[in-house]
């Protein structure tokens, strides 16, 4: 990793750049890439939707008049399997981006929902569903591809709040899942959804092809200059942007022997050893990992019996149910994610995540001491998951005791959707190099889902064996090591293009 004083050295360097890029730059200029990063980041909707989806078809298919009957190990399968199949099809889709476009694979990856939908809406036994999950978990995985063109069409100035709405409309469709499901019939809701897909679908043939990609695998100028054009009316700023795409590293073209093709492999392998993709790989690995152990993402799956365990005022008053608790917890993550889409033009990604860890670390370690050391606390039991009503007796916890712990939960969950939850994803399309992140930005999706995966599958067992507070007192410490990591390796991405980042890393 490069020191503080190359940094410092390069610095003057893109302040001048910057400069003059955001002189030029108006914000009409902005409207067409913005509409784009829009209509694609509208496919991870379905990723938002497909997340919460369970906790409406649940618990209407447990009622007595339902036609599928489920049992509580059904119930637990089609809850996770999206999460499992998702690699999947971020592991496919990164070849696939290379090869055939970022735009065509955005509209390749409509197909899957649509499939997914159509199997809900003509299910009869618990298989359709079952099929219908792992298909919508793959299309998830697809979805990968909306950072990728996003970062590739967005100018320097406006990418950090552009990849910012990726998360802003995944909590939308987490949304729009809890409010249409407190009055409507999951199967009226599938068709909704399917309808939804199909807007997506129709606006994805508007938007022009990433130019980057057209230049570094296809060598097209004129096809690269025609999406540039689309993205910018004004001349001086489509010159500009002309220039900095066609200074992009091109792919050979096909080789046509067997040698020929063992050079590119060489090449290729020599591409994945260079500091410019092993270091931001790693990078992106750790952040990965401690935004899992965080238990942010656990704290939202489980928000309900974590509530329940915790008792409080808000039980008098009937507001702790399983809707409005992931009401309430969507409502924050959206307004978190508006309010970082905001400010991340102006705020650089080192700040805003240092500002989310110390809330998190804070906060935590506040419900954890606050739970543990309250005199009439029975935090330390086990955590109990079963079937009762959340209008039925909670365990006694005094109502400010509770409710205190309750709005730490809250605050904790707060200041994770200020950087945590939502930045790692947005480095992705920043940091890798355009050559290879299709294929990288597929691999830590994965593993990022496959973190996800494994620590929702073992917090239940977690939260019967430790104490509630104690859990909260060591992700506090985890926190604090991705503080350390986060102040010695995550280098500033705002406002630098690809080239700079790619020389920092060099």
């Amino acid at each position: 990793m490069e020191d503080m004083d190359l940094e410092k050295t390069g610095s003057n360097a893109f302040i001048e750049q910057n400069k003059k890029c955001d002189y030029e730059l108006s914000w009409r200029d902005s409207l067409k890439q913005t509409l784009a990063a829009c209509i694609a980041h509208s496919l991870v909707i379905q990723v938002g939707i497909n997340m919460s989806f369970s906790a409406v078809l649940l618990p209407q298919l447990r009622e007595t008049d339902s036609n599928i009957n489920i049992d509580l190990s059904q119930a637990s399968w089609i809850a996770s399997i999206v999460t499992a199949a998702l690699p999947f099809g971020s592991l496919t889709i990164g070849p696939l981006m290379d090869r055939f476009g970022r735009k065509k694979m955005c509209l390749l990856t409509t197909l899957p929902f649509l499939i997914s939908w159509t199997l809900h809406n003509f299910a009869t036994n618990v298989w359709y569903i079952y099929i219908a999950r792992i298909v919508a978990g793959f299309g998830a995985g697809l979805s990968t591809v909306a950072i990728v063109y996003v970062s590739e069409i967005s100018h320097p100035k406006y990418r950090p709040m552009l990849l910012t709405f990726n998360s802003v409309f995944v909590t939308l469709g987490i949304l729009i899942t809890c409010l249409l499901g407190f009055r409507l019939h999951w199967r009226l809701m599938v068709k909704i959804f399917f309808g939804m897909v199909c807007i997506t679908m129709a606006s994805l043939f508007f938007i022009p092809e990433s130019p980057y990609w057209l230049i570094v695998f296809r060598n097209d100028i004129t096809e690269s200059r025609k999406s540039m054009r689309w993205i910018y009316t004004d001349n001086k700023v489509f010159e500009e942007q002309v220039q900095r795409v066609l200074r992009s590293p091109r792919s050979q073209t096909e080789p046509k022997n067997e040698t020929s093709r063992l050079l590119q492999l060489k090449e290729n392998l020599k591409l994945y050893k260079g500091p410019t993709v092993w270091k931001p790989m790693i990078i992106l690995l750790v952040t990965f990992l401690f935004q899992q152990l965080s238990a942010a993402y656990v704290v939202i799956f489980y928000a309900v019996d974590i509530f329940r365990k915790i008792g409080g005022s808000f039980k008098h008053i009937g507001l702790i149910d399983a809707f409005v608790a992931l009401i309430l917890l969507g409502t924050i993550r959206f307004v978190m994610s508006i309010v970082l889409s905001m400010i991340s033009k102006k705020i650089g990604r080192r700040i805003l995540m240092f500002v989310s860890a110390v809330g998190m670390v804070v906060s935590s370690f506040s419900v954890g001491l606050h739970m543990n050391f309250s005199s009439s606390s029975n935090a330390s039991s086990p955590m109990e998951f079963s079937n009762r009503t959340f209008t039925e007796q909670l365990p006694n916890v005094s109502d400010n005791t509770g409710t205190i712990a309750v709005i730490l939960v809250l605050t904790y969950i707060c200041f994770s959707s200020f950087g945590w939850l939502v930045i790692p994803w947005t480095l992705i399309g920043e940091l890798l190099p355009v050559k290879v992140r299709g294929t990288l930005g597929g691999v830590m999706v994965s593993v990022a889902y496959l973190l996800m995966f494994f620590m929702v599958k073992i917090a239940p067992f977690l939260m019967e064996a430790v104490s509630l507070g104690s859990i909260f007192i060591g992700l506090s410490v985890i926190n604090v090591f991705g503080i350390i990591f986060l102040y010695f390796f995550l280098p500033e991405t705002l406002g630098k293009t690809f080239e700079d980042i790619a020389k920092y890393f060099e």
